[in-house]
């Protein structure tokens, strides 16, 4: 895997409004539109990556990359981050500047399941097969996208680390509930103070931060620099205070009901 992934692998980045909201899009492979019915040489299969919290698409680079490597560069592998968890670029806004509301709280657990449909219905054609391959909170997403539009040509649903039920009950969560829903404004002033201090040095704060790790990629510490920017900060911990309150019984049915595809 490592000789093939040191060939250069075809990876397309967009900055898009999906929701309204400010979406970062990774794409391997060749295909970056496939929302095109006519065009006879689509690939008819997608793996999309859904992301935990924080939702970055930069976490998941070189993951996407070996997967792709992986599957012979046959099959486009796509991952789309949260809406309003990455920083967009100068130019661009958190929100989108138009009188249409696209979708009310984009931003909380529910919107970010519809924005996750409202993605596939724009930019993936109905024939297209998927294989969702989510993470943490993002299996969780899966299962209602699952649940809520069953149209969708799921062929499998993957779920890494899954965060489906009981969050606020477990060891972590009784610390972190209390933090996340009613003390996370304390957070934002330090975030911003910090978002004044130069690039450089915000990617030596990340590594000191992470400096425990027996491997750390160097996509994950320039996507971190991400952090230091207070909409993305307040966008995070208020989709997690959401997990904590909602994420409660686990959706036994809709497991059942697709269980050849889990």
């Amino acid at each position: 895997m490592r000789s093939m992934l040191e060939e250069p692998v075809p990876l397309h980045e967009e900055f898009i409004y999906c929701c309204g909201a400010a979406t970062h899009v990774l794409k391997c492979g060749p295909w970056k539109d496939l929302s095109k019915d006519e065009s006879k040489n689509l690939p008819r299969l997608l793996f999309m990556i859904i992301p935990g919290n924080p939702g970055l698409a930069g976490y998941y680079r070189t993951f996407i990359q070996a997967l792709y490597c992986g599957l012979n560069q046959q099959y486009p592998v796509w991952v789309v981050s949260h809406a309003g968890h990455c920083k967009p670029p100068s130019g661009m806004e958190m929100i989108e500047d138009t009188d249409i509301k696209e979708l009310e709280d984009v931003f909380g657990l529910n919107g970010q399941v519809e924005h996750k449909l409202n993605f596939l219905k724009k930019n993936v054609s109905k024939d297209i097969k998927l294989v969702l391959i989510a993470h943490s909170i993002g299996c969780y997403i899966t299962l209602e996208m699952m649940k809520r539009s069953s149209e969708l040509q799921v062929l499998r649903s993957v779920l890494l680390f899954p965060t489906i039920e009981r969050m606020a009950q477990s060891p972590q969560g009784k610390l972190m509930t209390p933090l996340l829903c009613k003390l996370r404004y304390i957070l934002y002033m330090p975030v911003y103070l910090l978002s004044f201090l130069p690039e450089g040095v915000k990617a030596s704060l990340v590594r000191f931060a992470l400096r425990g790790m027996k491997t750390c990629d160097e996509s994950s510490i320039t996507t971190s620099v991400n952090l230091f920017s207070v909409d993305c900060i307040a966008n995070i911990l208020y989709m997690a205070s959401q997990e904590m309150m909602k994420v409660v019984e686990r959706d036994s049915t809709t497991i059942k009901q697709n269980l050849k595809k889990v």
